[in-house]
């Protein structure tokens, strides 16, 4: 075994592998970039080595440095955790040349998969089923639009080098194919290097079950069991599962079977993950083959008990599988929920900013957080928005989704816009609990997941509304207590008036809208008033938990604040508002001008519309890139640019003005 090995990745996965071999009583050695010098996953490693700027390309996608720190250092072994090099076959090479032992699968395999087009054909002399689609080299656009039109929209497009979302797009018409292709390039070229795509049948309604396989060198190949990776945003995992719901055994062997028999067609070695389309009819299709530890990895050592970092080093160094197929149980139900920085209400559009304040669920056999930030640093646009992942474990699935929904309402972060409630509706929504699962879940139940009708929002702010009125009354007696004389009004605070009621006045922001509560203070409760609703409600507050009775409908929810805002959880969901406060009346931020305006921090990646020509309403102008990801800007109205504030390359703050827009003028007929 390794007495010391390098990690060349960051945040939660280079702590979680730092954790493993500590435990393994593997010294390790961390590698980070200038804006990671005061990362949590520096302050745990033994050594750490700076390999250069922020930008990845300018030190995590280095191959030579990272060489070089393995060199420095005396590691014997590199773990390239998920993403950066993890696929990178000239890493692996290079590693191999330079006598460091690469803690992953050999270069012959990390090619065989890196290209998503040659990797089909080998599965299908596999005999992995696999979907209809053009996986050729030829790569001229007419060629790819006729390949589709051949298989029939709707198709997808998909990197041959990709992984994780990025240079994939979906396309429904032959109009849309040329932009969303140039798109899928650029993006494919920024995150890879490689714009070479490849066309694929679009399953209208397919589940994302993968299956995590392991191999050594000594001939053995198994897997452990599988996980459902359906649920989806922008093609990139938000929860995940394991064992996948409602599989029949014959369907789960032979997927699994399958999967063993990819690994074995490139002799692989080590841990990766065989990914597949299932569709409504029971059939799978191959998708892909990632040769690495998978980001959610976590919810498969949760139900078999294995340490899958463990495996990987204990491969790496030349011994046999821990267990063979036979020996590998599977107990209970696990989910994942990827905590990001991001705004679900502005399509996830990723956020940046620093966590003020961020308090985890407490850890126990049932609940585990992967982390790699601390309170205090800083969420940037040059890596993945990602904060955390938040792993739970139960008996069965009804219950480990209990365990989920509980452990979100005890993750508080301030400073940075997150997901967390979103997830909370997700686990909390009828369609997931009843398995309803497919990779379009998020877009089909956008209402349910975003919004809420009448009869549930007049709950939502009696709700919000009896728990700020009772915050305001704890306050009252706190100040109280603190008064000598019990006979001075100031003490008082039963909000006594003589020959009229007490009232007190709310402003609420609540789903993009101000919410104004009139509200009646009764001997036992309060009248509320708003938006031609009238309502009593009553209750008791137990710290940041309320036990509200809202015209005889009796709940418990719990309440996180952050940033002067509030998330509100309760059994159907979660809900969001803040309190206006009369003296600070803020304007229309955004409102005024009409010039396009950059979504957050990023860097201009290209200029779609000639300065002075006219475009439509919704034309592409510029495309922006941050945090991995494309945005393409486009016309608020048909019109012209009159000027370019920005060329390709350049950073931009987030809101600034991007362009001088002029729109047409519109004339009364």
């Amino acid at each position: 075994m390794f007495s010391k090995i390098l990690v060349a990745n960051r945040g939660e996965i280079a702590c979680r592998v730092i954790r493993t071999a500590r435990r393994m009583g593997i010294a390790t050695v961390a590698v980070y970039s200038d804006a990671d010098a005061g990362s949590l996953h520096v302050a745990m490693a033994d050594e750490a080595v700076a390999i250069g700027a922020a930008p990845a390309r300018e030190s995590y996608l280095r191959i030579e440095r990272v060489i070089d720190a393995a060199r420095q250092t005396g590691a014997q072994a590199i773990h390239p955790g998920y993403g950066f090099l993890s696929e990178n076959a000239d890493f692996c090479r290079a590693c191999d040349e330079a006598g460091i032992v690469f803690i992953g699968p050999p270069t012959p395999a990390i090619e065989a998969m890196g290209s998503k087009s040659a990797a089909k054909r080998i599965m299908e002399d596999a005999g992995v089923p696999l979907l209809p689609g053009y996986h050729g080299e030829e790569q001229d656009p007419a060629l790819l639009l006729e390949a589709a039109e051949k298989i029939g929209f709707p198709v997808l497009l998909k990197a041959v080098a990709g992984g994780g979302g990025k240079g994939m797009r979906r396309v429904d018409e032959a109009g849309q194919f040329d932009e969303e292709l140039a798109a899928a390039c650029r993006e494919a070229e920024s995150s890879f290097g490689d714009s070479k795509m490849l066309v694929e049948k679009f399953l209208t309604r397919p589940r994302h079950v993968e299956i995590q396989v392991f191999c050594d060198s000594h001939g053995s190949g198994v897997y452990l069991a599988e996980r459902d990776c359906s649920i989806q945003r922008r093609h990139q995992k938000v929860i995940e599962e394991a064992p996948a719901p409602g599989l029949s055994d014959d369907t789960r062997r032979a997927m699994g079977e399958a999967a063993v028999r990819a690994a074995q067609a490139i002799d692989y070695r080590g841990a990766g993950t065989v990914e597949f389309l299932l569709d409504v009819d029971g059939a799978f299709y191959f998708m892909e083959m990632n040769t690495r530890l998978q980001v959610e990895h976590p919810v498969t050592e949760m139900i078999t008990g294995q340490d899958l970092v463990q495996w990987q080093l204990q491969v790496a160094a030349g011994e046999a599988l821990p267990l063979q197929q036979q020996e590998i149980r599977v107990d209970g139900h696990a989910f994942e929920a990827r905590i990001y920085a991001e705004d679900p209400d502005r399509d996830f559009l990723p956020a940046t900013g620093t966590l003020s304040y961020l308090q985890t669920p407490e850890e126990s056999d049932s609940v585990r957080v992967d982390t790699g930030v601390r309170q205090g640093d800083e969420v940037s646009i040059h890596y993945d928005p990602m904060i955390a992942k938040l792993i739970v474990w139960d008996r069965d699935r009804s219950s480990a989704l209990r365990q989920l929904a509980m452990a979100l309402t005890h993750y508080r972060v301030a400073g940075v816009t997150t997901n967390i409630d979103f997830l909370y509706n997700i686990a909390t929504s009828e369609p997931f609990r009843q398995v309803k699962l497919d990779t379009h879940f998020i877009e089909e139940h956008r209402e349910l997941l975003f919004q809420a009708d009448s009869a549930d929002e007049n709950q939502e702010i009696a709700l919000a509304s009896l728990f700020l009125l009772l915050s305001r009354r704890r306050l009252a007696e706190q100040d109280a207590v603190g008064h000598g004389d019990p006979y001075s009004p100031w003490h008082s605070h039963s909000g006594w008036r003589m020959n009229e009621p007490h009232r007190h006045s709310l402003a609420l922001d609540y789903r993009g809208r101000t919410v104004e509560v009139t509200a009646e203070q009764l001997p036992d409760g309060y009248r509320l008033f708003f938006e031609s609703v009238e309502v009593n409600a009553a209750g008791s507050l137990a710290g940041d938990s309320l036990h509200a009775d809202i015209g005889g409908f009796q709940q418990k929810l719990s309440f996180a604040e952050h940033d002067g805002s509030w998330s509100a959880y309760r059994s159907s969901g979660a809900f969001h508002f803040r309190e206006q406060l009369a003296d600070l009346g803020d304007a229309d931020i955004g409102a005024a001008g009409g010039n396009p305006r950059a979504p957050m921090n990023g860097v201009v990646v290209q200029l779609l519309a000639e300065v002075d020509s006219p475009v439509a309403a919704e034309a592409p102008l510029l495309v922006m890139e941050a945090m991995k990801m494309e945005h393409t800007i486009r016309a608020p109205a048909a019109g012209r640019v009159t000027e370019f504030f920005y060329r390709a390359g350049d950073m931009v703050d987030g809101d600034a003005e991007l362009l001088n827009f002029a729109p047409d003028q519109v004339t009364d007929p």
